[in-house]
């Protein structure tokens, strides 16, 4: 019987979500701090106004895999998107992103670059999230020569930005896969906590910080992720002190969510040691119930998962409301965050460019709301 309870309940929601406008945002995914936010004062009784820069609000292209680039630049000039992050490789792909034939020839380079300019559309960041430390020497290498061509790449395109993940290398010297370890206790695990940091991970981004600096390029954006040795606040902040300040943070704020971080805690943290490069724009929503039975280590990405789900990446506005969101892009606005708002859709209920064009509406009404637009 509860069962069914909650896949009724999926039902409802999966019918608002797809209704669309202001009271599928509200309804459609009830998070668990709820509570929380009803109890809290409004935005701006609680938040001091910072600086009224307009953050230029954007879209990660890997939620358009199969849509030419032409037609998706199309889609984005009339959604009003001012730029973009563009997958150069990795887990994002590189869909819309010749790497290699822009690297052999200039003009092709500012052909392409030139179809972003004649639609007012910034070029911000290439992304290539990939494992350059993965025990797999043949993957490590693979995703370290992506990185490289991403920051040639980056370099002649003027991009001052690329995003992407720390890595996980494996448990020890003879490990085949990677080995994601966040707790010190037995001792075997401090042992392999330390092995990772001192022998790879370290070793690696100082000389990749290194290479990436003598093509001026000096903002290396980390996803804060999990299965990663950088995923939360702390451990961007250890390896940035370990590499140096070409390290700083994706804040993709629907990893930290779930974590129990708080967002504008988190943004004013990192932003006061300039140390927010990126922001992806992603929501989390929490089943409450199922939060209550199985903790938050209880995560879904498919529709037919979410009955039993603690919690599931939603569209902007779909997991917090409005006014979190507010207090998020106010929050940038106060540290003097100097990157863009970049949408990316992992929603499962609203996917590809439904919940895109959903969360693009929920930011923009934000940011004219605090601009006073």
């Amino acid at each position: 019987m509860k069962q069914d309870r909650i896949l009724n309940s999926l039902n409802r929601r999966n019918f608002l979500a797809t209704t669309g406008g202001a009271l599928a945002a509200a309804v459609a995914a009830p998070s668990a701090h709820a509570a929380e936010m009803a109890s809290r004062p409004a935005a701006d009784e609680s938040v001091k106004p910072g600086p009224r820069r307009k953050i230029p609000i954007g879209v990660f292209d890997a939620a358009f895999p199969n849509l030419p680039l032409d037609q998706m630049l199309e889609k984005f000039s009339a959604w009003g998107v001012e730029a973009v992050e563009i997958g150069s490789g990795g887990f994002p792909g590189s869909a819309h992103c010749p790497v290699q034939e822009m690297l052999d020839d200039p003009a092709k380079a500012r052909a392409w670059k030139k179809k972003f300019e004649d639609r007012n559309i910034q070029v911000a960041t290439l992304s290539c999230h990939g494992n350059p430390v993965h025990p797999d020497p043949k993957i490590a290498e693979r995703d370290a020569e992506t990185f490289r061509r991403t920051v040639l790449l980056a370099e002649r395109l003027g991009v001052k930005v690329i995003v992407g993940f720390s890595g996980c290398p494996g448990g020890g010297p003879n490990d085949t896969t990677p080995n994601w370890v966040t707790y010190r206790w037995p001792d075997d695990f401090a042992k392999t906590l330390d092995w990772q940091w001192k022998e790879k991970v370290i070793p690696y981004w100082k000389q990749a910080a290194k290479f990436a600096r003598e093509h001026g390029i000096h903002k290396l954006a980390f996803e804060m992720h999990p299965n990663f040795v950088v995923y939360n606040p702390m451990t961007l902040l250890k390896l940035r002190d370990a590499v140096g300040e070409e390290i700083g943070a994706n804040c993709d704020l629907s990893h930290l969510f779930w974590q129990g971080c708080n967002a504008t805690e988190v943004i004013h943290m990192l932003g006061k040691q300039g140390a927010i490069f990126h922001a992806h724009m992603k929501d989390t929503t929490f089943y409450q119930e199922n939060v209550d039975r199985y903790g938050v280590l209880n995560f879904a990405f498919e529709p037919k998962d979410l009955a039993l789900a603690s919690e599931t990446f939603r569209a902007v506005g779909y997991g917090h409301s409005a006014n979190l969101w507010k207090e998020v892009i106010q929050a940038y606005l106060d540290v003097g965050y100097e990157g863009i708002l970049s949408v990316e859709n992992e929603d499962p209920i609203l996917p590809g460019e439904v919940g895109v064009e959903r969360a693009l509406t929920v930011l923009k009404n934000v940011r004219a709301e605090i601009l006073g637009a």
